[in-house]
């Protein structure tokens, strides 16, 4: 079997894992609602084109393929961030295929170049297509416009593969956020230690160099995909082989008993549990740290900056703030638990203890979003009101939304393996088609608020729908515990067969 077979047949095999996938009926409405979201995102990017189109076509100091291409570290930036939603790192997928007898590097090399021929690539062309009708033939010419489209999806795949190299480092240790860091920030050098006129300049001579086909640009673009490509190569591979081998032996230590949450009773023996598989296990240990990182970085944002001044990025980002646990935390509620629901279940109120215990942990999470953006009010960015209805409009129904996820989600998540591990492909769309509901709907409906009534008087509104969900959450919890039981069997042979 040579590579192109080889890769065909994973790509296939990829295509029935999803549909053999518990969850697979679940998801096809949820797919539908993905695939309409992906229609409204193509239609802004072509909004987004016709814009930049008409800039471009009104200069007189820079050509459009200049224009273009000096957005390049914005645009780079942005897709690197899409793609933590979407797009898995092949040590991932390659478990099944360790002991078949293929060449032991030849299954990597095809995951990688399944990534790189993904349709995920290729969405960014609804801006460059149309872009570049309207604002590079008409004055450069058919074969100058195909240059500049090559040059974009070049690039486009070399961030793939950037992504998926720094996506496996930063799954190894969460400091390695700093490498991509580093490198954009790297990228936006030419402005801050220069000038913008610097930074369009550079990044144009490079479109310039891709729409008239220079061939010491495409040498270097191809180079650094090849030198991705086998950076990738080296990485997955030692991965997978690393974590198949590993042998961690166990450390007794000293570990608090959290004595003063028996007070609670069984709610409270399962407070004890959540902090303590924080502690313990790694990805709930990495995932922990990460949102106490970004509710950090977004709250000295809010706090000492003036990008988000504005109303709608300042809502949008306090709402983001305090809804950063929910969104990353507790949309996975039961998924860290099937790697033991059998005990769960033994006894009937088991499961409600839980989702009360996770529910108090996460609502006392949100001080710590609360806590950090004190300063925005003494700078009077924002007001006390503000926060506070946040705080328990996040708490009250986005929380309530959130717990919907309970009664849906059927796969495992891993404790401590990540690359190896069945359930590490996480394909449950319900989640992120909540996850961006719970992100964007609040800030609408209180930017139709503030339209509406004044400032105070919209705040309060929200603080009292967030008071009414806050204060009736025993009634709603029992009900995802009533309907969760429902489906307990069905739930369980998922969780069982994800493991």
């Amino acid at each position: 079997m040579n590579r192109f077979q080889l890769l065909r047949m994973l790509r296939h095999h990829i295509s029935l894992s999803e549909k053999r996938s518990m969850a697979y009926n679940q998801n096809k409405t949820a797919k539908a609602v993905m695939y309409v979201m992906s229609g409204f995102v193509i239609v802004y990017l072509m909004f987004l084109a016709i814009m930049f189109a008409m800039i471009a076509n009104d200069s007189s100091s820079t050509t459009g393929y200049e224009l273009m291409y000096s957005l390049a570290p914005f645009i780079l930036a942005a897709d690197f961030g899409f793609r933590f939603m979407a797009q898995q790192t092949p040590s991932q997928l390659i478990k099944p295929y360790i002991l078949q007898p293929i060449p032991k590097h030849a299954c990597v090399e095809c995951f990688i170049f399944s990534a790189m021929l993904t349709p995920n690539n290729l969405i960014w062309l609804a801006m460059f297509v149309p872009y570049a009708i309207m604002a590079v033939v008409f004055s450069e010419g058919i074969w100058a416009m195909l240059g500049f489209l090559l040059g974009w999806v070049l690039l486009i795949i070399i961030n793939s593969q950037w992504y998926m190299l720094a996506r496996t480092l930063i799954n190894d240790h969460i400091w390695w956020w700093i490498l991509p860091a580093a490198v954009y920030a790297l990228m936006f050098a030419p402005w801050y230690l220069g000038s913008f006129n610097t930074f369009s300049n550079f990044y144009g001579s490079i479109g310039e160099g891709a729409t008239f086909w220079n061939p010491l640009t495409y040498l270097c673009l191809i180079a650094l995909l090849v030198a991705f490509f086998f950076a990738n190569r080296a990485m997955q591979f030692a991965h997978v082989y690393k974590e198949l081998a590993n042998v961690e032996t166990t450390k007794i230590r000293n570990v608090s008993q959290f004595k003063y949450l028996d007070r609670y009773g069984e709610v409270g023996e399962y407070i004890k549990l959540e902090i303590k598989s924080i502690m313990r296990n790694k990805n709930l240990r990495k995932g922990f740290i990460t949102c106490v990182a970004l509710v950090t970085v977004f709250s000295l944002l809010l706090s000492f900056t003036d990008v988000y001044n504005d109303n709608f990025n300042s809502n949008f980002l306090a709402f983001y703030n305090f809804g950063i646990f929910g969104l990353m935390g507790l949309s996975k509620v039961m998924c860290a638990e099937g790697n033991y629901i059998d005990g769960l279940m033994v006894h009937k109120e088991n499961i409600i203890s839980l989702l009360k215990a996770k529910y108090y942990f996460y609502v006392v999470m949100l001080l710590l979003p609360l806590v950090l953006m004190i300063p925005t009010v003494i700078q009077g960015k924002c007001t006390l009101l503000m926060l506070f209805s946040i705080f328990i409009f996040t708490a009250g129904i986005e929380y309530f939304i959130i717990f919907q996820c309970a009664v849906y989600n059927k796969q495992t998540i891993p404790l401590n393996t990540k690359f190896i591990a069945k359930g590490s492909v996480e394909n449950n769309y319900w989640q992120l088609v909540i996850s961006l509901g719970v992100l964007f709907v609040p800030v609408l409906l209180i930017i139709i608020m503030l339209t509406v009534f004044s400032r105070n008087v919209a705040y309060l509104i929200l603080m009292a729908i967030g008071l009414l969900f806050l204060f009736t959450n025993s009634l709603w919890i029992r009900n995802i515990y009533n309907r969760l039981m429902r489906r307990r069997y069905e739930n369980m042979e998922s969780f069982r067969a994800t493991r």
